[in-house]
């Protein structure tokens, strides 16, 4: 069998045709009450979620009855709402043909980081000539990337997204030491589409280093993609209008779409964390702010960002309304740490070794596949228990079945993303369709038996239990005996 790259493939940002640019959406609820059940369509073969964590429903929490996922995976395994599974995926609608809507390219600027042995890291180019990029040339080129040839770098940028690739030369050069560092990246609203214009960063960031000073490309780059903003002078871009989606998707459904093509991401993040995957799960559903230390290169930490963030999707309307937004914040350095210490919830990655020491600025530390974290309360978390390590064995089983099937019967229309982020939505909705439903009861008791079926251990997750009630305000008592008390 095949490994997947860790890579995205790069696709050419002239190349994609309009038409293959589809994507899921999950049909308003019929009027009388029946359940709403969406088209499994895809965006370059993604399943999608929502468009972004900006996107709200409000309104009251409403029951969707969830498939049990206490069976062995098969061929038409039924995912949430009763859509067929990935593997057997075959439906294609696309959104503009389901709300006359099409994801626009909103490029909002395009630059040019290089590294000056006398100033350190600078912007050389940019356009518009007039924006703001204060501390883009740090977050662009990832601290200790002296180190390697290249890399690629998704990060925030007060309200935008951006996508840099790096590159490292060697040249014969006594004024750079031997070495030309440039970074060539954009900036957007949404990390939603960057990973089309992967292919066209890496051969700029080459020019740049060949021919430094030829911007010819990328003034007809940014002229052909620039974003039209609105004139309320905030930089937000509503990438859908909300009214279409409401009340049929929640903002809590993270995060917007994908950022990588199918992919190798997902696959990836698996192999690497293997059954941590079932402790990261439970903080992303608690909200907390998790910080992901590795060495260069970045590229790949940036998509276990991504990937952490797909553990919370939860698809229930109303769910989550009041909770803090999970949010996605990928490369970060010391500059950012005025920026983090207001945040109440994220997932960021790091290169820099003393973002450890700072512990005021996060609840979870990831060091490699080290999850560690300080404080008292959640250290419980990291234990594994065997419901946790049931859940983890289930979704193997799932993707070694996806795998068989790709490669026995050439089915590639689906894929491991859509199987990951299923699963854990999956898991996700059964938990908060149950606590719902005893919340709403004339007898909001919650017991062993009810705990047991929403896949979670009744004794080793209670401390998950407890805080899972108080952040997301459900009025449900918790009352399993603890066989450690008197």
């Amino acid at each position: 069998m095949v490994e997947q790259s860790d890579r995205a493939p790069l696709l050419d940002w002239e190349e994609i045709p309009p038409n293959e640019l589809t994507q899921a959406v999950p049909a308003p609820a019929k009027e009388n009450g029946s359940e709403s059940n969406p088209p499994d369509g895809r965006s370059l073969g993604s399943t999608a979620l929502a468009i972004g964590w900006n996107t709200s429903s409000g309104g009251p929490v409403s029951v969707t009855t969830i498939p049990s996922l206490n069976r062995s995976p098969h061929l038409d395994y039924p995912g949430p709402w009763g859509v067929p599974s990935p593997i057997h995926a075959d439906s294609r609608i696309s959104l503009k043909e389901r709300l006359g809507w099409e994801e626009k390219d909103q490029i909002v600027a395009v630059f040019v980081v290089t590294f000056d042995t006398r100033s350190g890291n600078m912007v050389e180019w940019c356009l518009p000539q007039d924006v703001n990029l204060d501390g883009v040339e740090f977050k662009s080129m990832a601290s200790g990337s002296h180190r390697i040839a290249k890399d690629f770098i998704y990060f925030r940028k007060g309200c935008y997204f951006g996508l840099a690739c790096f590159a490292n030369m060697p040249v014969e050069s006594e004024s750079e030491r031997g070495a030309r560092m440039k970074s060539v990246g954009i900036l957007s609203p949404s990390y939603t589409l960057l990973y089309r214009y992967m292919h066209f960063l890496e051969n700029q960031v080459r020019h740049q280093l060949q021919c430094p000073g030829s911007y010819s490309p990328l003034e007809a780059f940014y002229e052909d993609k620039k974003a039209v903003l609105p004139p309320a002078g905030n930089g937000l871009v509503t990438a859908c209008p909300t009214s279409a989606w409401v009340p049929a998707i929640n903002r809590c459904m993270h995060p917007e779409m994908k950022i990588t093509h199918p992919a190798g991401c997902m696959s990836q993040f698996i192999h690497f964390f293997g059954e941590q995957i079932m402790v990261l799960w439970k903080f992303a559903l608690l909200r907390k702010r998790i910080l992901i230390f590795s060495p260069p290169p970045v590229g790949v930490v940036c998509y276990r960002v991504y990937c952490c963030c797909s553990l919370a999707n939860i698809s229930i309307p109303g769910i989550g309304v009041s909770v803090p937004e999970f949010r996605p914040f990928f490369y970060i350095n010391v500059a950012d740490i005025a920026a983090l210490a207001t945040e109440m919830s994220y997932v960021a990655c790091t290169t820099e070794k003393i973002f450890e020491e700072k512990k005021e600025l996060y609840d979870v530390y990831v060091d490699n596949q080290n999850v560690k974290t300080h404080r008292d309360s959640l250290q419980p978390l990291l234990r594994l228990n065997g419901v946790d390590r049931e859940k983890y064995r289930k979704l193997s089983e799932q993707r070694q079945l996806l795998l068989y099937t790709q490669e026995v019967d050439g089915d590639c229309t689906s894929n491991e993303e859509d199987l990951f982020i299923l699963f854990f939505m999956e898991q996700n909705n059964r938990i908060f369709q149950t606590l719902s439903e005893v919340a709403a009861s004339a007898d909001p008791t919650l017991t062993a038996e009810h705990v047991r079926a929403m896949g979670l251990d009744p004794q080793a997750d209670r401390t998950f239990l407890v805080d899972l009630l108080e952040l997301y305000g459900i009025d449900a008592m918790l009352v399993i005996d603890n066989p450690c008390c008197p």
